[in-house]
């Protein structure tokens, strides 16, 4: 026996609206191109660190803010598609991606991301 949410006409998430192709390939587009201009930035900060080692101890100091980094951006980048409209309020609530990256997603969903976003800002505040 199959569950519910095993089959072909339900979604798992009875809450959330099934993203069309178009809006997964808009949403990946955004969400590939945020994930690399942050570990680009990672890379630079890692080559600046990396060129001012001194002592034995920069070397830990270094390792630490790389394992702090990789859990950040495994955490933030999460691909699951339940998590994939907090996902994108997030990178754009830091700014990691502008509404723009996500145009042609559909209003209901903008809404939904937007509304991750603000609060975000509200909690923050």
């Amino acid at each position: 026996m199959t569950s519910p949410s095993a089959t072909q006409d339900r979604y798992p998430y009875q809450n959330e609206p099934i993203w069309s192709r178009s809006e997964k390939t808009i949403a990946r587009k955004a969400f590939d191109a945020a994930l690399e201009r942050e570990l680009h930035e990672v890379m630079q900060e890692t080559k600046k660190t990396a060129s001012q080692i001194k002592e034995p101890s920069d070397l830990w100091d270094l390792e630490r803010y790389l394992t702090e980094r990789r859990k950040d951006i495994d955490r933030k980048y999460d691909t699951r598609g339940s998590r994939l409209k907090d996902v994108l309020g997030r990178l754009l609530f830091e700014n990691r991606l502008g509404e723009e990256d996500l145009r042609g997603l559909r209003e209901e969903r903008m809404k939904s991301i937007r509304s991750f976003a603000q609060f975000l800002r509200d909690d923050a505040a």
